[in-house]
């Protein structure tokens, strides 16, 4: 790899690095609770507070929250809610699909229906790609989301809740690190990984 691919992939793997680590937070609670346990309802409640957690810690850190945190933070509170109400874990079997659908939803209507392409409104401040490689990873993540939401509906509705529970912990994780994977060498392959430039960061007074 030459510098800037290299610096690019230090740079992606950090920040997302970061990313995964604050949202994994309460996954893991929720997991380890559930172990502990074994009671699906008293794990559900600390996932629902991890998550406050997590939102509390990302304004505090940044003054504001991310629609993406929104959107789990939403979901978690109004599925997880529900379960614990109607006694009845199926309504949290679906919190991962609505999730991740609604993100594969969301850059699908960017990349058909807006001029401004979503992935690069998000990292393009930090790195500089040619349109059709935003093109192409956009339309990647998306299909990306759409089949992690799908997995875990089958995992949900056709193995145990242990096991569930489990691929909740690292399914997820695996997942976004194999579409990381998959994305670094495309834009490898296609030569983008070796013209990258990354966008240098101001500095105070400069």
């Amino acid at each position: 790899m030459s510098f800037f691919s290299t610096s690019f992939f230090f740079q992606v793997e950090t920040f997302e690095q970061m990313k995964q680590l604050i949202e994994f937070i309460p996954i893991a609670l929720f997991g380890g609770v559930y172990f502990w346990t074994r009671d699906i309802f008293i794990a559900t409640m600390v996932l629902m507070g991890g998550i406050v957690l997590q939102l509390a810690v990302e304004y505090w850190t940044t003054k504001t929250v991310s629609r993406q945190t929104q959107i789990i933070f939403w979901s978690a509170i109004l599925l997880g809610g529900a379960t614990l109400l109607f006694r009845n874990e199926e309504f949290l079997f679906w919190k991962p699909t609505i999730v991740n659908w609604i993100f594969s939803v969301t850059l699908l209507g960017f990349h058909f229906f807006s001029r401004e392409n979503l992935l690069k409104r998000m990292l393009g401040s930090k790195i500089q790609l040619p349109d059709v490689a935003w093109k192409h990873l956009s339309l990647g993540w998306s299909a990306g989301f759409f089949l992690a939401g799908l997995l875990n509906l089958i995992v949900a509705f056709q193995f145990s809740l242990d096991f569930w529970v489990s691929y909740k912990l690292f399914g997820g994780f695996g997942l976004t690190l194999c579409y990381f994977v998959i994305m670094v060498v495309y834009l490898s392959r296609s030569g983008y990984l070796n013209q990258l430039k990354t966008v240098p960061e101001k500095t105070p007074g400069g």
